[in-house]
């Protein structure tokens, strides 16, 4: 999956120039865990290994393992019984801790070679690609409720593209140089931030928390990672890699924390210098506000970086071709119980398609079966995450059932005796301004609205302007004509923007990810220039001709 070139960069090291490895990487093959294959056989083992049993996950900071008083269960979603993991949160005066002996190792990592830190992340991805695929994929499975192929294209591929593709990125970078001169040669440092950077990750994909705290550090930075509770297995594995394959210590301190107490620490200290954040925007936005009133407080400017997820769309013209619309809805809306910030959570129909694309997607929801991801593979998605995410889509239900404008053409209905279950559920509304066509979910709840098929130019404008989110969306139509006017309209509606093709599903490398508008601030991790925003460059020029005279000749 590797291969190195050689070439010479510029450091400046004594302005001496130092070897640079210009990297060439693939996408991870996604493996298929068809039966009697090696890797389903080793995910088997893994997961027995993990049903059933309790991890305990002290905070870290440098070398030490630190238990709090603050104790904290990670609960399976799909069988709320079984306590996945037993961890503790960290308070302010830990996390201070963890804060002054990240900044005390911030000069001597941000002076490594980013070779060198970069190797770190490819043995990481080899380890993860190998030996700790499986043991990773139970835990995401165990702990998040994902089934085979949704923690194999999350907790394997992605994050190990993300390590393989930064680090190559993070090389590669060295060649950007500024321009030499007669007499003189310059040469740009892609320094870390001066300080540190709270990585704050969220539940849904077990990679995006090993970027949120992975990426910041290869570029030279420390970083604090506060883990989600509910994906703490998961991601205290992946940390326990990146220390196994050379991390040093205190360059990423694993802390679960409550969220206010975290947020607060952070923000009020002088050293912050950039915050990698994924999760709810009344969150960013509080985090965003607390760094705004203690800007007096701090040394530099803070980075911040956040995803918040979307109201994605599906678009659907009288042209299209009615089996992908529903087969990449279907997937799009309702994998991993509609919890990707990516999943279609909108749809907008057109009345001559609509009995078709109805008919097919009731008559696939009977198949999709709902249930265990561990002992039984068949299930399509299991347990929405824990009780509040529950109780929260409960009450979308119970709007729809109560609304005069909506009504349930499937499923709605929700159980939580043994996990976090919910009903995959297509609601039709008369409004297209209702709440539920503009306000985020995150569970597997699809709105569809059914529009007149000539009236879709105003239903363009309409998906433009009914939510605040603008992430992803896709437009199915065959009209090359249509998907030329729809690029247009929509052209901010969606940072990700997919053509005959469902809306979730992109892939580090090929389609980079992230929007704008409520959607967060659109950095693209999973491409070349998102490492640049963990950098702060500094120019030197150096100078071989002494400079003899201060007079201009004109000056006589």
């Amino acid at each position: 999956m590797l291969r190195v070139r050689s070439a010479v960069l510029r450091s400046w090291r004594g302005f001496k120039t130092l070897p640079c490895a210009a990297v060439e990487v693939k996408n991870e093959p996604i493996l298929s865990f068809t039966d009697g294959s090696a890797e389903r056989r080793e995910l088997l083992e893994a997961l027995a290994s993990v049903k059933g049993v309790t991890e305990e996950i002290p905070c870290v900071v440098g070398d030490e393992h630190v238990w709090t008083g603050d104790i904290r269960y990670q609960l399976s979603p799909f069988n709320h019984s079984h306590r996945v993991a037993k961890f503790c949160y960290a308070d302010k005066e830990l996390i201070n801790k963890a804060i002054v002996a990240s900044v005390a190792a911030r000069r001597e990592w941000d002076l490594k070679p980013v070779q060198d830190r970069a190797q770190i992340l490819f043995k990481a991805a080899d380890v993860i690609s190998g030996a700790k695929r499986a043991e990773i994929l139970a835990k995401t499975m165990i702990g998040q409720g994902k089934t085979v192929v949704q923690a194999e294209i999350d907790a394997a591929a992605e994050l190990i593209d993300f390590f393989r593709f930064n680090a190559k990125h993070a090389v590669e970078l060295q060649h950007q140089q500024p321009l030499d001169a007669p007499g003189s040669t310059n040469t740009m440092l892609y320094r870390g931030l001066e300080g540190f950077v709270a990585a704050v990750a969220p539940f849904n994909f077990t990679a995006i928390g090993g970027n949120l705290a992975g990426t910041p550090a290869l570029m030279g930075n420390v970083v604090l990672w506060k883990p989600s509770d509910t994906a703490m297995s998961a991601s205290y594995a992946v940390y326990r890699v990146l220390r196994d394959c050379g991390l040093p210590p205190n360059i990423i301190q694993f802390l679960p924390a409550d969220g206010p107490v975290f947020g607060d620490s952070i923000t009020s200290s002088e050293h912050l210098a950039g915050i990698n954040f994924t999760g709810s925007v009344p969150t960013f936005k509080y985090l965003w506000k607390q760094v705004a009133q203690n800007l007096d407080t701090y040394k530099n400017f803070p980075r911040l970086a956040g995803e918040c997820g979307g109201k994605n769309f599906h678009f659907v013209h009288k042209s299209a071709d009615v089996t992908s619309v529903v087969t990449g809805t279907v997937r799009s809306a309702f994998e991993y119980g509609g919890q990707k910030c990516s999943a279609c959570s909108r749809m907008y129909v057109p009345d001559s398609l609509w009995l078709q694309v109805k008919e097919q997607l009731v008559a696939t929801l009977k198949d999709v079966r709902v249930g265990d991801p561990v002992e039984d593979f068949s299930t399509f998605f299991s347990a929405v995450i824990d009780d509040k995410s529950y109780s929260r889509i409960k009450k979308w239900l119970d709007h729809a059932k109560s609304s005069p404008n909506l009504e349930i053409i499937a499923g709605g209905s929700c159980d939580d005796r043994k996990g976090y279950f919910v009903e995959p559920t297509i609601i039709e509304t008369k409004d297209p301004q209702d709440a539920i066509m503009n306000e985020e979910i995150f569970g597997p709840v699809l709105s569809v609205y059914v529009y007149p098929e000539n009236d879709y130019k105003e239903v363009l404008q309409l998906i433009d302007s009914t939510s605040p989110y603008a992430l992803t969306g896709a437009v199915f139509a065959q009209d090359q004509r249509v998907l030329e006017e729809a690029a247009v309209v929509l052209r901010n509606a969606a940072g990700n923007y997919y053509v005959n093709d469902k809306s979730t599903g992109s892939i580090v490398a090929q389609q980079p990810f992230g929007g704008a508008r409520a959607s967060g601030t659109n950095d693209k991790p999973g491409g070349p220039h998102y490492v640049l925003r963990w950098t702060s460059p500094q120019v030197v020029k150096e100078t071989h001709v002494p400079l003899r005279e201060w007079k201009y000749p004109y000056m006589g």
